[in-house]
């Protein structure tokens, strides 16, 4: 264990930090999963304004609740075949699930985005090519910033929030590479 806050030593990670398991060999990251008052709202801003595509839908009247899973792909690689089109969904890598449970679109439920006290989940990243070009695009969206690329101390990043408060970061990977 480290005796003073900071950082953990190159040792330490190492330690730390496993080859994997042969047996996990196939495993994917498949989803964050949000949930969301207004289906229209989400749907629209990660669509329009995010790019996503709606990979796949889901409805389970009994229990009271829709799915929409959200990811980068292109249109003609969706299977138009239902079966088909599960299968590959849930094969993707790194899904955004949006999960409505029915009715909270009026009432007062608030969803915590884990961003105030008490403080866990934080944010969900996009990689575009140009932050500031992108930004540009979401200020003229009207999309609610939480941090815009030149604010605080790491320039170059974005925090935009989506119609629920969930935070999402907007970075570049030639930025990353020279922040580092």
């Amino acid at each position: 264990m480290t005796s003073e806050c900071g950082p953990l030593s190159t040792e330490e990670i190492k330690a730390a930090c496993k080859v994997p398991d042969p047996s996990t060999e196939e495993f994917i990251f498949q989803q964050t999963m949000y949930r969301i008052k207004d289906p229209k709202k989400s749907l629209d801003f990660y669509t329009r304004v995010v790019g996503m595509r709606l990979l796949k839908d889901l409805h389970f009247p009994s229990m009271k609740f829709s799915l929409y899973f959200m990811g980068f792909a292109p249109e003609g690689d969706i299977p138009a075949d239902e079966k088909e089109r599960t299968y590959w969904t849930f094969s993707q890598k790194a899904t955004l699930e949006l999960t409505h449970n029915w009715g909270t679109e009026t009432d007062d439920t608030k969803y915590h985005n884990g961003n105030s006290d008490p403080r866990g989940f934080g944010h969900i990243g996009i990689m575009v090519p140009d932050v500031e070009k992108a930004c540009e695009r979401f200020e003229k969206e009207g999309v609610e910033f939480a941090k815009k690329p030149n604010d605080g101390k790491m320039k170059g990043l974005a925090f935009i929030k989506d119609p629920d408060g969930y935070m999402i970061e907007i970075l570049s990977a030639n930025n990353m590479k020279t922040m580092v």
